[in-house]
């Protein structure tokens, strides 16, 4: 196996890892930066590459006000012909008011071309509830031609939660219809330090559609779970999902790879699905473990058991 894919550490201190791969075979790869400051964006024409590929800030986070403070995880779409990036941040007056935002750009390439800030992404006119809380980490994905956007956002319940949410979307920055709960911390390895469900990825493999989320805090407790339906089901319909029991990906002590989460999927040269996660080298984090800079971004090959389930290594 290539050293690449066998989740040692490929790029260094960028948490949040998205890799998207073009029609035209470029590899884009976004993450969160530890300064929590600016999006960057790399480009490659190889997953071997992507290291060595100079970063591109395509934006600063503002002084003051929305969008100044937290600046995280990015991610890449090109859609409706034109690039978005979606990302969440907070205000330096109040640093934990997160919510999703837009950015959006006109030009084919999204390292020369200019983006503009297309504001917080809107929830539908009859939906009350969405993005009124600590709202985060939304990815889109389409399916028989609908397209449907999936994100995280707390609710208080004595105390608050993360839960998953998914909506379709009328356009690229407004969601269609209102919230529809897809997962919420059932147990117990969902509910290390906090109890959530956050950072949702979104694959499609032989008629199936896998959703992979991240549960409990970020540090060696942070694993993933995964939600699993057919691609021909209503996907707004909370039934037509399978929860697993239990993480389909944790810490392993022996390879080193400790509060494995916050992944996103890729396709190498050879046409394999790849896994693109973070995770840091050692267990023990001192004080927060967001002010520690190393989690690291990794790759691994997604295998496939008898049943057609993928399995993380």
């Amino acid at each position: 196996m290539p050293a690449i894919l066998d989740g040692r550490p490929w790029i260094m201190q960028r948490a949040d890892p998205y890799v998207l791969l073009s029609p035209d075979g470029w590899y884009f790869f976004l993450a969160t930066v530890p300064e929590y400051d600016r999006i960057v964006i790399r480009r490659a024409n190889s997953l071997e590459a992507l290291p060595h590929a100079p970063e591109t800030v395509v934006w600063w986070r503002h002084d003051r006000g929305p969008m100044s403070k937290h600046v995280w995880a990015p991610e890449m779409h090109w859609l409706d012909g034109k690039w978005y990036i979606y990302f969440a941040a907070g205000e330096q007056e109040d640093p934990w008011k997160i919510r999703p935002y837009v950015l959006v750009c006109d030009s084919s390439d999204p390292l020369t071309g200019a983006w503009a800030e297309g504001g917080m992404v809107q929830a539908a006119p009859e939906d009350a509830f969405s993005f009124r809380d600590f709202s985060l980490d939304m990815t889109v994905f389409t399916v028989n031609s609908r397209r449907y956007c999936v994100w995280a956002e707390k609710v208080n319940v004595g105390k608050k939660i993360s839960n998953l949410y998914i909506a379709e979307m009328a356009t690229p920055t407004r969601l269609k219809t209102a919230q529809v709960l897809l997962t919420t911390p059932d147990y117990v390895w969902e509910r290390q330090g906090y109890w959530v469900n956050e950072g949702p990825a979104v694959f499609q493999h032989a008629g199936m559609i896998f959703l992979t989320y991240s549960a409990s805090e970020t540090g060696a407790c942070y694993c993933m779970g995964m939600l699993t339906a057919r691609q021909d089901a209503d996907l707004l319909d909370p039934r037509s999902w399978r929860k697993q029991r239990d993480p389909v990906f944790a810490s392993n002590e022996q390879k080193r790879i400790f509060g494995p989460g916050h992944n996103s999927f890729t396709t190498d040269a050879q046409g394999r699905d790849i896994l693109v996660f973070h995770a840091r080298d050692y267990e023990a984090v001192a004080g927060d473990p967001l002010e520690d800079p190393n989690r690291h971004a990794r790759l691994c090959i997604v295998q496939w058991d008898e049943r057609g389930n993928p399995l993380f290594a």
